[in-house]
């Protein structure tokens, strides 16, 4: 039986599976987000019933190498009883209350802690429950700040081509994927696109210069101000590492310069880190990897480990301030938003990284993870490997001398038909993508060492190998 591999975002046209543990096929009655349902009619839907540390096996006991951390979520692995145990003891004293003009003791904690772990003056925290809504709340915020402060036309925001930050409806008219917008347009008015920082396909003046082609993509961004108009625009969204498309890491000078556009132009910088904070780059902050200060971060996927929902944006004292006055009210809220449950995993969680250096594990391997890597280049289908930390992309061509890609029927037939399915099939579970040029993503656990990483190069070896025979 072929098995599928899930994470072809909204593309993947699913092979065989084993039937759920009911017998019956999941699809009866679960929508499963982003999958072509239609995929399912006659076929059982791959069904995940356990993990492990860096594995997780399905229903029929088979065993597969969580290559992606679930999503990009699952930072300290599977199967922390540890974890589990806070959050029952956490249920048992307080299983839910709201943070809607009350606290309670974890919430109140976490905030606390995340101000004293973030860049800066981000002493502010804003619970949400996911990635989305975190991004929502920082437009939100930018927008009334800027009215607060007597600027009510500043509501604009700019992001990047092929950027993804989210499905609700203003992350999703930030998000730069016109296949994901476009079946709810008209979407929030204002968002506006610029260049993202995919060196391997740099335009040719600046092709042969990384720090060139930083600066040449920063510059993008004050054009795009200059064209709406500074007394318009209120925020800029990036993130540290851009994960939609493959894992475009910043060149050098990229960050810097965009700071002092921001700065030049009265503009928020706002690092959107769903993917990049808590540890996947190697620091808390995928900010501080890079060495620049936003005045708003949003995040979410691995604060919990993914063991219970939570999203989290910081803003900074400058930007809080007009709120703390009189009666203003920043009338937004999630019922949800710092949950007890939620907060209390998630100081349980960054305890065991403090307590395991998870971090310190990931800044010691990044570099054996790329090299291990880069020995895919050596096959015909491989044109790039780029990224940082634990969390990479490659990028898969037609030609390496040209840099050919794909073309949408060859893509559907290799990357689709046969790549997704066989990654399943060979024991590994990461995302092949072509939401920009067809990628393979893999972002290991924060525990990784090298005989995952060689686990991961040996099964991809193998899939592309064969992939290759099909071009």
């Amino acid at each position: 039986m072929t098995s599928p591999n899930p994470t072809l975002d909204g593309v993947t046209d699913h092979g065989l599976a084993e039937p759920s543990p009911h017998g019956t096929n999941a699809a009866e009655h679960l929508w499963m987000h982003f999958t072509r349902m239609s995929s399912y009619a006659d076929k059982p839907v791959p069904t995940i019933a356990r993990g492990e540390g860096a594995y997780v096996w399905d229903t029929n006991g088979r065993k597969y190498l969580d290559a992606l951390s679930g999503l990009f979520v699952v930072q300290a692995g599977h199967g922390r009883a540890e974890l589990a145990e806070v959050m029952a003891e956490q249920a048992r004293t307080l299983a839910f209350f709201p943070i809607w003009s009350y606290a309670h003791p974890k919430a109140v904690e976490l905030a606390d802690r995340l101000a004293a772990e973030a860049p800066g003056d981000l002493n502010k925290v804003f619970f949400a429950t996911g990635g989305a809504e975190a991004v929502e709340t920082a437009w939100k915020v930018a927008k009334q700040y800027f009215r607060l402060t007597g600027r009510p036309g500043k509501y604009k925001v700019i992001s990047r081509a092929i950027a993804y930050h989210g499905t609700t409806q203003g992350a999703l008219s930030i998000t730069g994927i016109p296949p994901f917008k476009a079946p709810f347009e008209p979407l929030v008015p204002g968002s506006h696109r610029v260049p993202n920082t995919n060196f391997y396909r740099a335009p040719e003046p600046v092709a042969m210069d990384e720090k060139a082609f930083g600066l040449w993509a920063a510059n993008r961004v004050e054009e795009a101000i200059l064209e709406e108009g500074p007394d318009t625009v209120a925020a800029v969204f990036v993130e540290p590492v851009q994960n939609a498309g493959g894992c475009f890491p910043p060149p050098p000078g990229y960050f810097e310069r965009l700071r002092e556009i921001c700065d030049t132009y009265d503009v928020l910088l706002v690092s959107d880190e769903v993917i990049c904070a808590y540890g996947r780059l190697g620091t808390m902050f995928g900010a501080q990897k890079f060495g620049y200060q936003p005045d708003i971060i949003t995040s979410a996927k691995g604060l919990t480990s993914g063991y219970s929902p939570l999203g989290a944006t910081l803003i900074s004292d400058r930007v809080f301030e007009p709120f703390s006055h009189g009666d203003t009210v920043f009338p937004h809220g999630y019922t949800f938003g710092g949950h007890p449950v939620s907060c209390a995993v998630a100081l349980a969680n960054l305890d065991l990284f403090e307590r395991e250096d998870l971090l310190g594990n990931v800044l010691r391997n990044e570099n054996a993870f790329r090299r291990t890597l880069e020995k895919l280049l050596d096959l015909p289908i491989v044109g790039d490997v780029r990224g940082d930390g634990y969390f990479y992309g490659i990028e898969l061509v037609k030609d390496k001398n040209t840099k050919e890609t794909f073309d949408a029927a060859e893509s559907e037939r290799i990357l689709r038909g046969y790549v997704s399915g066989a990654l399943y099939e060979n024991g590994i579970y990461c995302r092949a993508d072509d939401r920009g040029d067809p990628v393979i993503q893999v972002a290991p656990m924060l525990i990784s060492d090298q005989a995952i990483f060689d686990e991961i190069e040996q099964k991809l070896r193998y899939v592309l190998t064969e992939a290759w025979s099909l071009v």
